[in-house]
């Protein structure tokens, strides 16, 4: 059995590949930074291929297919936020973003779900967010987008295989704040809430093999998905709004001193 797994440079996608590793599983492990594949290939028990692409170029995604040949099991990880207010932030860093996040995971998930589908066997893990939930993000406005079109997407892709009785799996992950470097890179910090990225991956394969459409790890944010099915998207958006507010103030306290 075979998996492949983008963003397996560091949290969700290091740990998830650490567990599917011990589970038996030969590995293909994808993302930009190679000495940290490596690093985390030497650790593994099992078998791991590493391939270093940049999944923001779209012909990356296509070489990464014929490069990892046939396997059992995708999971789409990679994926960054960009901080900050929509009118201020670098529209470069965000076509990037929703290249990596979105499209890199849409051009996977259909070739692979196509594969999968032929020997009516397989399993999808994409991804997505608590955000995905949202009807939006200020100050991670693009961030949220990708999240909701990842969440979708998975959703709707899973409906349509079940209503073809096949037997392949399309779930998506929907954590809320994981204690994984997308702080740094986003600019924000979540560790007074964030849960640890082992827990979120443990959690996350246990339901793929038992064949969860959509995974929500922690009751609190169970709950939170509960609540916010009842409230007006206008109350939702300002929470997110309230939520984030003081990070950006502290980024700019912080770039002032």
């Amino acid at each position: 059995m075979r998996a492949l797994i983008t963003g397996a440079s560091s949290g969700i996608g290091r740990d998830m590949a650490r567990l599917l590793s011990e589970m038996g599983y030969d590995l293909v492990l994808t993302a930009r930074r190679g000495e940290r594949l490596e690093a985390l290939a030497k650790e593994l028990p099992g078998k791991a291929e590493i391939f270093c692409f940049d999944l923001s170029d779209e012909a990356a995604c296509y070489e990464l297919y014929r490069a990892a040949g046939e396997i059992d099991v995708l999971i789409n990880n990679a994926g960054f936020g960009v901080f900050g207010d929509f009118l201020e932030t670098d529209l470069e860093q965000e076509i990037k973003m929703l290249h990596v996040n979105a499209r890199a995971m849409h051009i996977l998930m259909k070739l692979y779900v196509q594969d999968f589908v032929k020997r009516d066997h397989g399993y999808i893990l994409n991804v997505a967010s608590a955000a995905g939930f949202m009807p939006g993000g200020p100050l991670l406005d693009g961030y949220y987008a990708t999240k909701a079109y990842i969440l979708n997407l998975s959703r709707s892709v899973a409906k349509g295989l079940k209503k073809r009785k096949s037997k392949v799996v399309v779930s998506a992950l929907c954590p809320g704040p994981v204690k994984t470097e997308f702080e740094a890179v986003a600019g924000v910090d979540f560790a007074s809430v964030g849960m640890q990225s082992e827990t979120v991956a443990r959690y996350a394969i246990y339901k793929l093999f038992r064949g969860k459409r959509v995974i929500v790890p922690g009751i609190i944010f169970k709950l939170g998905r509960f609540v916010t099915r009842f409230l007006p998207d206008g109350a939702l958006l300002s929470a997110a709004y309230i939520i984030q507010a003081p990070r950006r103030r502290a980024m700019e306290e912080g770039e002032a001193k």
